[in-house]
């Protein structure tokens, strides 16, 4: 009987592993989405059918900002699809920070128009590359070094 034991086991240990692999713990998250909303009936269906999401504790429809805010234990993408699924084709994850979290939020990638009051455009800060052709020049009339300035 050691062969059917040694068997038994095997599959049995392989399959809970398998099981174990599949489950995911999904964390809380709050899921802000940008579409727009004109009307009360746009409203009612995105909320109801966000709503009926497993995992989705409470919807908050935010129609003079365009902006549906989602918590609960969802997935980004999945609620993304389903905001898509109402014929709203032209909903986006939410693109805007505050205006204080931004060093320069008047740059040309940063600043929108139609970005609602107290937000910017999320884009990447424009950083100087070290060791560029533009500190190289710099560094001809440096004021710290005074063997430093060769053109004069």
């Amino acid at each position: 009987m050691g062969a059917l034991d040694f068997l038994s086991d095997y599959f049995s240990n392989n399959f809970d592993v398998s099981i174990r692999k599949r489950k995911k713990h999904k964390v809380w998250q709050t899921v802000n989405i940008k579409v727009k909303i004109d009307c009360d009936g746009c409203e009612r269906k995105i909320k109801n059918a966000v709503s009926s999401m497993k995992g989705a504790k409470s919807v908050e429809v935010n129609r003079k900002m365009h902006k549906v805010t989602v918590s609960g234990y969802v997935d980004p993408k999945k609620v993304l699809k389903r905001v898509q699924s109402t014929g709203k084709k032209k909903a986006e994850l939410w693109p805007y920070v505050p205006y204080t979290m931004v060093a320069y939020p008047y740059a040309a990638g940063a600043y929108d128009k139609r970005a609602p009051a107290g937000f910017v455009r999320k884009s990447e800060q424009a950083q100087a590359q070290p060791g560029g052709t533009d500190d190289k020049l710099m560094s001809l009339f440096s004021d710290e070094n005074p063997n430093a300035c060769i053109v004069m």
